[in-house]
Formats: C-alpha cells, structure tokens, sequence
C-alpha cells in the first residue's frame, strides 16, 4: 500500500512539473456553515463517518479482502450494523480501474443510499492518474437518460478520470437507478476519496442530469477538468449537496496544475491541522473555487503527502480492523 501511494505521488509531481431542491420526504441536508466559518458539530460528524465509510471501499478490489453480506468486511463495517450490502464493483487491472461498493442505510442509521468509490491502490491506478489528456465533456450519454436542459459549454474532463467513471457507470447506474426508484426516501450518498473523488464528482453530475439529487462528498478529490467544468460544477451544486474536503498536507487537490489546463470547483472545506486527531475547530469552510488561504494556497511537498493524502479523519486505504494499532490514535501518535 505505502509503495502505491509514493508511486502515484512521485508519478503525480514529475508530471505535473512538466507540464436544486430535494423530495420533501427525505431528511434535511445538514446547514453548511458560512465561507471562513468553521465547521459545526453535526458537519464534523459527518464527515468523520463518511470517511470510515469511504475507508471500507479499500476492502473491495483484486488484491484485497472484500466486502460480504450483509456487511462484513476487516475495516468499519461493523461500526453499521443496520447496512446493507447491495454490490461491490470491480473494473479490474486496467487503465479504467475502480473499485467501490453500494449500500443501503437502513433506520436506525439515515435512510440512505450510498455509493462508495475506493482511491488510488495500485501503480496502474496511478498512471491512470496521470493521463493529463483532456477530452471533451459530454454531461449527459446520448440514451436519452437526463431531464436538464444545460449543457456544458467548452468543458473539457480528465480523459483517465471520464474514463474510469464511464467503465463504473456502465456496472451501477442500473442498481442506483432501481434503489432511487425503489427508497424513494432514502438520500443518494456519494463519497470518494483521491481518484475515487473525481469519480465521485463525474458520477454526481451525471446522476444530477437524471433528476436523482445526490449529496457529493470528496477526500483529497484532484481537479477533473478545466476551468468552464469547475463553473459548470458550481452551477449544478450548493454547499449543502456537494462538500470537497481537502488536506493542508494533501497536494492532490493542486494537481493536475493550472498550467496544464486544470482548475478547482468550489464548496471546498479545508482540514488546517497537520496531524491526526481533528476536531471541528480544524476544519472551515472556504471561499470560492481555489480559496488562497486553503489548499490552493498550500505548496506541492512530497515528503508530507505519504500521509497526508490519506489522514482524512482516519487514516485511509488500509482496510484493517478499526482497533487494530495503526486506526489508534491519541494525542496525534500511533499507540
């Protein structure tokens, strides 16, 4: 695991150096804290459950233990007794690599429908990674599926990360479909942390386009696109429906660079203390799409990314027992 995460970072720095409105039926969104503000105590919990959540994404894979009915996996899935498994995905050793799995949220957890996508894992997931080739961005597949009417004027996506959402839809779009058909109560939850964030976001457009209202919420989520996608991201989204959380030790949110033709969309929340434990006076709400004073304002380190990329509330990526020694933390050290 350490191995895959320095590659796709090492991969990742040489590169880029060269270089609406909700059913009433459903619960209400948490109420997002104004820019600068720091977060309240309900957005901090969660999001520090989202992150075990999204954790258990890095059980389903080849190389890995998996994740098994009802809910039963070596990370947090014991920490949500009332889950259900519906399917894990698996795109395989490819250049479209992605990995994740759906759930449903059963009471006394919220009445959701979840969607986790699993980060980087492996070096051929990281060059996926660092396809920097831009194509054009078409919101909607031509079947025919969406109800808006705008388009997506002079955007351009990420050919590796359309790619991987392109393979991945094709796997759960029918299963998301007959859930939201089926719970219509339920809130379609996505979550994705590093190259699972951006398909995350591409996943969220698309199922925006069919009228499905997802809540979009990213770890470490690097830029999809340029910067008429970022606005065209802003425009489908509010704070409340879509939080991108990033890392002051995290430079994947920076890359791939501007100069290569990349920007950030907004709803950006920002985690301003270095190491594990946070609490929610470490973590605000930002400014626009690339606040100076967030991640945006932060400098490309290698050495602090080995970490800093995946301690998102939790250490992530290791699919281990929750008490094991590595997911204890006291006073920012391991015990």
């Amino acid at each position: 695991m350490h191995i895959c995460h320095i590659s796709t970072l090492l991969l990742l720095a040489i590169a880029s150096a060269g270089a609406s409105v909700l059913p009433n039926h459903q619960a209400p969104l948490i109420k997002p804290t104004a820019p600068g503000d720091n977060i309240t105590q309900g957005q901090f919990d969660d999001f520090e459950e989202l992150s075990r959540i999204v954790d258990i994404a890095y059980c389903v894979g080849t190389m890995n233990t998996g994740v098994d009915p009802p809910f039963q996996c070596l990370s947090y899935c014991k920490d949500f007794p009332s889950f259900e498994l519906v399917e894990t995905w698996n795109t395989g050793m490819t250049l479209s690599d992605s990995c994740g799995f759906v759930a449903l949220s059963r009471p006394p957890a919220k009445p959701r429908i979840i969607v986790a996508f699993r980060g980087t894992y492996s070096v051929v997931n990281a060059l996926a990674d660092l396809s920097l080739a831009r194509q054009e961005y078409l919101p909607y597949p031509s079947d025919g599926h969406s109800i808006e009417k705008e388009k997506c004027e002079g955007c351009t996506v990420h050919a590796g990360f359309l790619e991987s959402w392109s393979q991945t839809e094709k796997i759960i779009s029918p299963i998301v479909e007959e859930l939201v058909n089926a719970y219509p109560e339920h809130r379609l939850t996505l979550v994705g942390h590093s190259l699972g964030g951006a398909v995350a976001a591409l996943a969220g457009l698309d199922f925006k386009g069919r009228g499905w209202n997802p809540v979009v919420t990213t770890f470490g989520e690097p830029k999809s696109g340029n910067r008429e996608l970022a606005e065209f991201f802003n425009r489908r989204f509010s704070s409340e429906q879509y939080r991108r959380i990033t890392h002051i030790n995290d430079p994947v949110p920076l890359v791939p660079f501007a100069s290569l033709g990349y920007y950030h969309h907004a709803h950006e929340y920002f985690i301003s203390k270095h190491d594990l434990p946070y609490a929610k006076e470490d973590v605000r709400q930002c400014e626009g799409s690339e606040d100076p004073t967030c991640v945006a304002g932060t400098s490309f380190n290698i050495l602090q990314a080995l970490t800093g990329h995946r301690d998102y509330f939790h250490r992530l990526g290791l699919c281990l027992p929750a008490d094991w020694v590595h997911h204890q933390w006291t006073g920012g050290e391991l015990k």
